[in-house]
């Protein structure tokens, strides 16, 4: 197979990566693109050009999964939706007594809340810092600050 078709084929793979997600035809074209590169002067050799084909397209393969991992990276430190609320501040606007729900304002929305200690009571207008999320309910404790 000539080199021209190797090339061929790898711009055609380039193409198709861009259509489709996943960087499984970027690899293929890579490796044909190396294959019309450095298999020119085996042009009547299929095995040789066969055996750069996949060996560069493997070594390109591995190459792009791993930087593909590295700008895929999920940042899991960044907690969202509720799961946010965790070590915000909010105050108390309906008495926390023991075993019992009372209510928060954290960042102007009120939410249900237990208190963390249940052998306090966290009188309205204390100051509290949110520990977890349970369900619909926030788990708080007295802000540092406030004692």
């Amino acid at each position: 197979m000539g080199w021209e078709i190797w090339i061929a084929i790898g711009i055609i793979c380039m193409i198709i990566e861009i259509i489709t997600p996943g960087f499984w035809f970027f690899s293929f074209g890579v490796g044909a693109i190396i294959t019309g590169i450095a298999g020119r002067p085996f042009d009547d050799n299929i095995l040789i050009q066969l055996i750069i084909f996949s060996v560069s397209t493997l070594i390109s393969f591995l190459l792009m999964k791993r930087f593909a991992g590295f700008l895929l990276k999920k940042d899991t430190d960044n907690e969202t939706n509720i799961y946010a609320l965790k070590d915000k501040k909010g105050v108390v606007t309906k008495i926390i007594l023991p075993h019992q729900k009372g209510y928060v304002k954290i960042n102007g929305e009120e939410w249900s809340a237990v208190s963390d200690d249940p052998t306090i009571s966290l009188t309205e207008g204390s100051l509290v810092k949110i520990q977890k999320v349970e369900g619909n309910k926030v788990i708080v404790i007295l802000d540092k600050q406030e004692e």
